[in-house]
């Protein structure tokens, strides 16, 4: 039986590399498998010998696990660079979830800015695999160029299954027509319908922010706006303290805030 203390041992089954410096692992369980995840959740993954670090799941087909991780330090370096067949310790699931249901009969508002697509893409997929309960999905993604867009294979997939994706660069390529400057620009073309809409927010800090004032100025109640905030996390049971923000420990009570209660913590920076 897993618990919240010991890694399961999985294995790395397949892995696409996203970006330069971003992979998708589909990670299946070598024993007992973790328990069900819900949307927003994170695991700890373990690269044997060199730690330990949270990533959100990106999706899951009912045992194996997929996690996207991007290199910034020794242990994700480690995890991009995971062969197939290579075994990876996980903890969790850990934390709150996105609960992308409570839009079901009105409209669905997803807004990613880079990396940040990677916690929603399981959201996304949730509310795809129910489309007809759903008004609308409306995905809006940036990034900082074209060759740093994340799941841009499955963009299309999206589209076809009911979806209205929009994506944004803030510098072009050469063959890119598609829209150039921040991702908020996409928001009039999107067609808000502020009282019938659920936005879930994820990417950097100023974008959430950013975001999440534009939706209120275009009438969103601050209960119908949701973040995604990133600290600190090491023990992933609410225990070590590292992930304390304010009067929160966001392994146990976020990573997916309402944004009423993220904006004042929102101006907290980690050390």
């Amino acid at each position: 039986m897993t618990t919240g203390y010991l890694p399961a041992p999985y294995v790395v089954r397949s892995r696409r590399q996203e970006t330069h410096d971003t992979v998708t692992l589909t990670l299946s369980p070598a024993g007992d498998p973790l328990a069900r995840f819900r949307p927003g959740q994170f695991t700890m993954m373990y690269a044997f010998g060199v730690g330990d670090i949270p990533v959100s799941i990106s999706g899951s087909d009912g045992v194996a696990l997929t996690q996207t991780v991007r290199a910034v330090g020794a242990v994700s370096a480690a995890l991009v660079g995971a062969a197939t067949g290579q075994p990876i310790g996980l903890r969790g699931p850990f934390g709150t979830c996105w609960s992308e249901a409570d839009a079901q009969g009105q409209d669905l508002l997803v807004i990613a800015g880079g990396i940040g697509l990677a916690p929603l893409r399981a959201a996304v997929l949730s509310a795809l695999a129910e489309r007809d309960r759903y008004r609308r999905i409306v995905v809006l993604v940036g990034a900082r160029s074209p060759a740093e867009l994340v799941f841009a294979a499955e963009l299309d997939q999206w589209r076809t299954r009911g979806a209205d994706v929009s994506v944004s660069v803030d510098k072009a390529e050469t063959g890119w027509e598609g829209h150039v400057g921040v991702v908020t620009q996409l928001l009039g073309p999107a067609r808000i319908d502020a009282a019938h809409t659920l936005a879930l927010i994820c990417g950097p800090e100023v974008m959430m922010r950013i975001t999440a004032r534009a939706l209120l100025a275009v009438g969103l109640a601050p209960e119908r706006i949701r973040v995604s905030l990133e600290r600190n996390m090491q023990c992933g049971i609410a225990l070590c303290g590292h992930c304390q923000l304010g009067p929160l420990l966001m392994c146990r009570d976020g990573p997916v805030l309402g944004f009423s209660t993220a904006e004042p913590l929102l101006a907290i920076q980690e050390l």
